[in-house]
């Protein structure tokens, strides 16, 4: 099961612990003295059983060390620097690819013996995009794609809304304004349409998706980003979500069971609707707590696309052992036969196109009553615009949503805490252009 990095309010974010903490060996260890034909580095552990495959397809040994998200960076750069004890393949999270792509560490792909560009149609438009450098170089591919959707309760839907039709729900969801009207309908029969406020913040790019910094390092806040602050203001003014901060306890708990709330002075139980997650959410997420509504869920797409996460790997342009490292690369990114069964046994939802059109027609899956969610998710990547991430993202993400919640909170106006997020990106990064007032 493909485990994920998870993210905060309004960020590409991380939560460390989930599962990076164990690894084949320490960043500074050994390798038990045994001959080492490859090395990777890594800051999850889903790369363990694909290695299993290409040591004995290719019989070699290879060493995997995993390092804590929250450390990854710091303690990858330097073996990238020095060479010494480097690793010939390495991963990045969306949350620094960016920074990766440009930094020139990974080899670039682009061109010969690798030309991967002739391979561009073949792969999930953004996805494939976000592996390049500033100058169009390909430097890491991803096997995976991660959209997002809109994952609800059948029973209630079924209830309040008359049917759980994943297409019917999803037309009474494609724009803000109907989210909030199906939210009033929840809220008169006892439900909560999310969990939180911050639920919504993938759809505040709305269907104008633009890139958080433009060519001219300009930030860009645009109108439906500052839309986006009314919209979660009136969510948590009109009692549509039940107080559960996302990755608390209590956002957990209500994923399978009804939660008590806040309202009127006095507490009440309730049931929360849906959560917005992408395609890793419902492995690592949702199956990972729910045990009594198995069957009952269903998932369908929102106001507009989006993307979480996701892993991209490329071959450290060092590394004295570039053709079994790209050989590596290979198989987790083209090999049919590879991908075919490790997206039957994963559920992950693959980037490489030849592959999820010959599967994606048999899938079904009987924690969401059935429904084939692969098709459904790979409709929704090839929506997605690519070229608008930057690697001033997460920290932006951050900022913008500690502004969101401070007037979400009543502690700061809609003026000020606009004001405070271009205040705070300014001095993070001196070189990008903010208003002057």
């Amino acid at each position: 099961m493909m485990k994920k990095t998870i993210t905060v309010l309004m960020a590409l974010i991380l939560a460390i612990g989930l599962l990076a903490g164990c690894s084949n060996k320490e960043a500074d260890g050994s390798s038990n003295g045994k001959k080492v034909d490859l090395r990777i580095w890594s800051f999850t552990d889903e790369l363990k059983k694909p290695i299993k495959t290409f040591e004995e397809k290719n019989g070699v040994k290879v060493e995997l060390t995993i390092v804590p998200i929250a450390d990854y960076p710091t303690k990858l750069k330097p073996v990238l620097e020095s060479g010494v004890g480097a690793p010939d393949v390495f991963t990045g999270e969306i949350a620094f690819l960016k920074q990766w792509v440009d930094a020139g560490y990974w080899e670039n792909l682009s061109e010969k013996p690798y030309n991967v560009d002739k391979l561009a149609d073949k792969y999930t438009p953004y996805v494939f995009d976000l592996g390049k450098d500033k100058d169009g170089n390909v430097r890491a591919l991803s096997w995976q794609t991660t959209p997002g959707g809109i994952y609800y309760k059948r029973s209630i839907a079924k209830e309040v809304l008359g049917t759980d039709d994943p297409t019917k729900i999803g037309e009474m969801l494609n724009s803000m304004d109907n989210v909030f009207a199906v939210a009033e309908k929840m809220k008169a029969k006892g439900y909560r349409m999310f969990p939180d406020e911050g639920s919504i913040r993938w759809f505040s790019q709305g269907n104008n998706p633009t890139a958080w910094v433009d060519k001219d390092k300009k930030v860009q806040l645009t109108d439906e980003k500052i839309e986006f602050m009314s919209y979660a203001k009136e969510l948590r003014k009109k009692n549509y979500t039940a107080l559960a901060s996302e990755w608390s306890p209590a956002w957990y708990e209500s994923m399978d069971k009804p939660v008590k709330v806040k309202e009127g002075g006095k507490e009440v139980e309730t049931q929360v609707f849906s959560y917005v997650l992408p395609t890793w959410g419902l492995h690592s997420v949702l199956k990972d707590n729910v045990k009594k509504s198995v069957g009952d869920w269903a998932v369908t797409s929102g106001p507009s696309p989006y993307f979480w996460g996701g892993t991209w790997l490329g071959v450290y342009n060092k590394s004295k052992n570039k053709k079994l490292a790209y050989d590596f690369v290979k198989m987790m990114t083209q090999d049919d036969e590879f991908l075919t069964k490790w997206s039957k046994e994963t559920g992950d939802v693959l980037s490489y196109l030849p592959v999820t059109d010959s599967i994606k027609d048999n899938f079904s899956d009987k924690f969401l009553g059935g429904q084939n969610n692969y098709t459904f998710f790979l409709d929704q990547a090839q929506k997605i615009e690519p070229g608008i991430v930057t690697k001033y993202d997460q920290q932006l993400d951050t900022f913008y949503g500690n502004a969101v919640r401070d007037y979400v909170d009543g502690k700061k106006s809609k003026e000020a805490a606009i004001k405070d997020f271009y205040q705070k990106a300014q001095n993070a990064f001196p070189e990008l252009k903010v208003p002057k007032k």
